[in-house]
């Protein structure tokens, strides 16, 4: 479904300024479906701008923005989105586009064999209308509203009459948060002085909840004991101000008020009220377990290091090089995952960034493995990205051994005293990570394969690549000249096999 920033962009001709003016009025005009107890559209000429279309023509009109209410029911159980009309077919709609003035009016809805109201209000910007809003609900015949619905109706109106001064909605204002205050869940209407003129019931039931039990009707919010910081911002500023009150340790209480302007004077303000406490319990709640998470990481990573010291100190009292070797190789491995935990214990969350854990592993690598008489240089390239603390690790492990082995092996004595230099590529596409490990040493020996090696550090990284990272791996001689052609190792990882099991979401972000 098309969006009302591309509708506008491609089916009107209005400026990107225009576009940004009609985005912000849809991103907050739930609360005029709300407030108006009926269906809103947004229309505009299609190719057209203001001053193409004067009286007496005949612009065809697109729909760009639709909103139902949750406070009554929706005229339209079908997406008007995208949908052409022409000025026969509304015609509030073009004499409204035309003169710039609010138009009250009916239209025979095709569904109800009745007439319906339509409002229609010029939304202007930079004194030229660029677009038409339309309330559109049933008849009303016969019933009476009720306090609540006459304040609603007012307070819409007094909206809407900004919405055609042009000032409204502000030039500032951002779409609200998911966590924002709706219609539903209070409304206080406070005059020109902040006093409250009218609280709706399940604003009395918030200020309940906040300990406030006093007649509201007016009072200041200040003179029933509650904070009134974006009350007061939003009357001195004249923009809509947030604030989250907070009520002892267990009740917090979230108001946004949006100034009432008429002619550019205050004149009043509503205030959304929610009671957003079980949602900054929540957060809290989140808040702990994360740190309790890394403290778990932590611990686990001194835990690691422990274990590393008792082998390094029952590795000096053995006497076989060969189990100085495997003691010093699982050492090694020990660190390597201690890495992880370590990098893990200062992040937020389970993902950590592979940024972190290649450069210190390149480095363990440096300082352990190389001789002095045969340096070889380690180059990074690339960045894996966020990765899950299991693949970061098994990754982390795989390309130890990989390193290993190119010391080991790559440049063996004899080879000459220059050492040699090993490149690590790491890309990260969203879908794929690739790894290309490329030294400049001997190369494979003829005929070796891969799956036949019998090597422990190889057997360990074909067994990680393929069944914890569900992985490709290949080996093969690279492109230099005798005697050192050199060696390309290449892996490869899907990430959607990654993805957050709730979610659906690949936690992997290309940096």
């Amino acid at each position: 479904m098309a969006s009302t920033s591309e509708l506008t962009r491609v089916r009107a001709a209005l400026p990107l300024a225009a576009i940004d003016h009609l985005q912000r009025l849809v991103g907050t005009w739930s609360l005029l479906a709300d407030l108006s107890f009926a269906d809103l559209l947004l229309f505009t000429a299609v190719g057209r701008s203001k001053t193409a279309v004067g009286v007496g023509s005949s612009p065809s009109f697109v729909v760009v923005g639709q909103v139902r209410p949750q406070t009554s029911q929706t005229l339209y159980r079908s997406d008007m989105m995208g949908t052409e009309v022409t000025a026969d077919e509304r015609p509030n709609v073009a004499r409204c586009w035309a003169l710039g003035e609010i138009i009250d009016g009916e239209r025979s809805h095709p569904l109800l064999h009745e007439a319906t109201r339509e409002l229609c209000i010029p939304v202007r910007f930079r004194d030229e209308t660029v677009a038409v809003l339309t309330r559109e609900s049933a008849p009303s015949v016969g019933r009476h509203p009720g306090e609540l619905e006459r304040n609603y109706i007012e307070t819409f109106n007094r909206l809407a009459q900004m919405i055609a001064a042009g000032s409204f909605p502000f030039s500032d204002e951002q779409s609200l948060r998911d966590e924002s205050p709706r219609v539903g869940d209070g409304v206080l209407l406070l005059d020109g002085a902040g006093r409250v003129g009218y609280a709706s019931p399940n604003a009395v039931s918030a200020l309940h909840r906040a300990g406030v039990h006093a007649n509201t009707e007016g009072m200041r919010l200040r003179d029933l004991g509650m904070d009134e910081v974006a009350v007061r911002t939003a009357f001195a500023k004249k923009v809509p101000a947030t604030e989250e009150v907070e009520r002892g340790p267990d009740v917090t209480i979230l108001l946004h008020c949006i100034p009432l302007l008429d002619h550019g004077e205050l004149v009043g303000a509503m205030v959304l009220l929610r009671d957003i406490s079980e949602l900054r319990r929540r957060d809290r709640l989140l808040l702990s377990k994360d740190a309790t998470i890394r403290e778990i990481h932590h611990r686990v990573k001194n835990n690691l290091q422990t274990i590393s010291s008792l082998l390094r100190l029952q590795g000096r009292r053995l006497s076989s090089p060969e189990a100085k070797v495997a003691i010093e190789e699982s050492v090694r491995r020990i660190r390597t995952i201690a890495l992880v935990h370590e990098t893990l214990a200062h992040e937020a969350g389970e993902d950590v960034p592979f940024d972190e854990i290649i450069r210190p592993l390149v480095r363990m690598v440096e300082e352990g493995l190389v001789s002095p008489d045969h340096p070889v240089r380690f180059e990074v390239r690339g960045d894996a990205g966020l990765l899950p603390a299991n693949m970061a690790t098994s990754l982390a492990v795989v390309l130890t051994e990989l390193l290993q082995n190119v010391v080991d092996h790559a440049y063996p004595p004899g080879l000459g005293s220059d050492g040699g230099s090993v490149v690590l590529h790491l890309t990260n596409d969203g879908a794929e990570l690739r790894v290309r490990v490329v030294d400049d040493g001997v190369g494979l020996p003829d005929g070796f394969d891969l799956d036949a090696g019998t090597s422990l550090g190889l057997s360990i990284v074909r067994t990680l690549v393929s069944s914890e990272l569900d992985g490709r791996i290949t080996m093969r001689s690279g492109d230099g000249v005798a005697p050192r052609p050199g060696t390309v190792v290449e892996l490869s990882f899907p990430l959607a096999d990654h993805q957050d099991p709730i979610t659906g979401v690949v936690p992997v972000v290309k940096i």
